[in-house]
């Protein structure tokens, strides 16, 4: 099993990207054939600085590499590395349909959310697509708000070989955990920075105080009964806390007699020894720059010697090898 799954460097992570992806991406390594990448060519459509992103990358990388990718059991690499991808977006453009990338949800939810309209951000899941089928992958782990862009690339796969022969690329499967497929931002709506309401992964700790005790709540007073429906306390601390711990919020929730303040005060204690051993290996890292330059580097001959392979059978099949 090839297991196929990337993050745009648009800024840094948050915990809607780790329980989102991440944590799902990092226990499949133990499971197929991973293939993780630093998906820039993409980030292009909102990140347009060239130092901030390289700062980006970077730090993805280390982040990454600190929640738990082993490079001994995955391939990581950078999308810029293999320009083996953007050569098949472009093949792969030349049979989708414009109806099929026009009902596409993420371009009219970014154009609403400032983003420019372009070219590059209206044809974003074509290039997905050819991240996905260059390495002929089986399971996609995603976001639910992605989900519907393996549907696409498996439309476009269908495309493919319906024109240029069956059997030139594997329909791959998009792979969700239901359970933690949407993360609840500050402000109760998806976990986002289009919203400005995250928390990122590795927040200083101050700043993670001050926004978990800002998270918004209502005005239900101290001695009655609190909401457990859309509570965005209870969403957060179930990623991060024991069943037992969980169950009792729950309860506390229920009867009464605890204020929010003290749900928070629980919220920020678990959240910051949940990734207390991912800070630490984080400073490792840090510590040896070179580290994430040999991760990479590697990684990209590894991906390029499976991106080459494809492409030749591609440019074969359509007449250009």
């Amino acid at each position: 099993m090839r297991i196929l799954s990337g993050l745009q460097p648009s800024g840094r992570l948050h915990i809607g990207n780790y329980f989102g992806m991440m944590e799902a991406a990092l226990k499949l390594q133990h499971e197929g054939d991973a293939y993780y990448f630093i998906a820039d060519y993409h980030s292009l459509n909102t990140v347009q600085d060239g130092k901030l992103l390289r700062d980006h990358v970077r730090n993805l990388a280390i982040d990454f590499l600190a929640c738990g990718l082993d490079p001994a059991k995955s391939v990581f690499f950078r999308q810029s590395d293999l320009p083996e991808h953007a050569e098949l977006s472009w093949i792969l453009s030349t049979v989708t349909p414009m109806g099929l990338l026009e009902r596409c949800h993420s371009y009219k939810d970014k154009v609403a959310h400032g983003i420019k309209p372009s070219h590059g951000l209206f044809a974003y899941p074509v290039l997905m697509a050819a991240d996905i089928l260059i390495y002929d992958s089986d399971v996609v782990p995603v976001g639910r708000d992605q989900k519907q862009h393996v549907e696409v690339t498996r439309d476009i796969a269908i495309k493919m070989n319906e024109t240029f022969g069956e059997g030139l690329f594997k329909l791959p499967m998009p792979r969700i955990n239901e359970q933690t497929a949407v993360v609840p931002g500050l402000d109760g709506q998806k976990m986002s920075k289009s919203y400005d309401n995250t928390i990122q992964l590795f927040e200083e700790l101050p700043a993670l105080k001050k926004k978990i005790m800002g998270i918004k709540t209502d005005s239900t007073p101290v001695e009655s009964p609190k909401s457990i429906e859309g509570s965005s306390i209870l969403a957060l601390y179930k990623l991060v806390a024991s069943q037992a711990d969980y169950d009792t919020m729950v309860a506390d929730h229920e009867k009464g007699g605890v204020g929010y303040g003290d749900f928070k005060k629980r919220l920020l204690q678990a959240m910051t020894e949940h990734f207390a051993p991912f800070r630490e290996r984080r400073a490792e890292i840090i510590a040896d720059p070179k580290y994430v330059d040999r991760v990479l580097a590697e990684g990209a001959e590894k991906a390029r010697a499976v991106a080459r392979k494809t492409l030749a059978r591609v440019r074969d099949a359509v007449g250009l090898g």
